[in-house]
């Protein structure tokens, strides 16, 4: 497999998102809005932490 790794920039800018889907996953649970913007937010939420979880900054 290739040698795959973020940089440090690329990694805070995907963290932001991952930070911003959240809040907006929060804020539309919260107001009981469409199940399908709780799928997006949640679901760009949850890549993004795992992505910068599990793919090491180089």
């Amino acid at each position: 497999m290739a040698d795959l790794t973020l940089s440090p920039t690329l990694a805070t800018v995907i963290f932001v998102l991952g930070c911003w889907g959240g809040h907006r996953y929060r804020s539309v649970w919260k107001s009981e809005g469409p199940k399908w913007k709780l799928w997006l937010y949640g679901l760009i939420a949850a890549s993004a932490l795992l992505t910068v979880a599990f793919i090491p900054l180089g």
